[in-house]
């Protein structure tokens, strides 16, 4: 028997909102950069170039997740045939989207095109939080051990916002704790897009796994502990939950490398 994975208690909630008590707006831009650039480039132009520029203008929080030459999985969910891929999604906190024109130039300078969103941050499961990981104890500007993964996630058409996210954080970010083993789990809620023709996303969920293997392995990746049944049941749980708030042609699904550069 599959004890209902569901109803597993999630963790307290942290949190970190647009109107946080230090003044701080969390920025994220999807980032595409010229056709054809390799993983190392993509890692050297992001980390080197960009990086440096945006904490000279003063960003108190940076962090990026790159399609580097460390995180060359191939997606989940492999994205339409041709559509461009961003190669990167950078998190900037600034004391006001007001004051971003600068921080988009600099990624500018180096991308092809940038889709900017203003985010409430909910940190429902950090490193150390439980056993598939512990504490952070690597430095900014070293990248996170392991994989990220990245969804990029509408509205479900025909759900309403309350419903959506209600949905998300009280169904299936619970289901998905129980049955999975992610290290780290931020979700992401888009409060608006801040850039012209951004694609309509109202989430960017960042999740942390232990190893290559716990991504790439089924038995692993659903914790099936050796066991079809459990594997099998747990995917059911997934795809019914997922289903459920998620419209599949419009979802999108990266696998990058997380560097913290600059911690909040």
């Amino acid at each position: 028997m599959v004890a209902p994975a569901a109803s597993a208690p999630g963790p307290e909630p942290r949190v970190r909102a647009v109107d946080s008590v230090r003044g701080m707006e969390k920025l994220m831009y999807l980032v595409w950069l010229e056709p054809g650039v390799a993983p190392e480039q993509v890692r050297t132009t992001m980390l080197d170039v960009v990086a440096p520029k945006l904490l000279d203008l003063g960003a108190r929080g940076l962090t990026m997740d790159l399609d580097d030459e460390f995180a060359q999985i191939p997606p989940l969910m492999p994205p339409p045939e041709g559509e461009p891929q961003p190669r990167a999604i950078v998190s900037l906190w600034i004391d006001s989207y007001d004051y971003r024109e600068p921080f988009e130039a600099a990624l500018l300078a180096s991308a092809v095109s940038i889709a900017g969103y203003q985010a409430v941050e909910s940190l429902y499961r950090d490193y150390g939080g439980n056993e598939w990981s512990g504490p952070r104890d690597w430095a900014d500007g070293v990248r996170s051990p392991g994989v990220l993964t990245v969804s990029l996630i509408e509205q479900k058409r025909g759900m309403d916002f309350e419903d959506w996210i209600t949905f998300w954080h009280t169904k299936q970010s619970p289901m998905s704790e129980a049955i999975q083993p992610r290290c780290r789990y931020v979700r992401n809620a888009i409060f608006r897009s801040i850039t012209e023709g951004a694609p309509p996303y109202r989430a960017i969920v960042e999740e942390g796994w232990p190893t290559t293997e716990h991504v790439t392995d089924p038995m692993k990746f659903y914790c099936g502990n050796g066991s079809t049944e459990i594997m099998n049941a747990n995917i059911s749980t997934m795809m019914e939950h997922v289903g459920a708030f998620i419209d599949f042609d419009s979802f999108r699904n990266l696998t990058l490398s997380e560097w913290i550069i600059k911690s909040v």
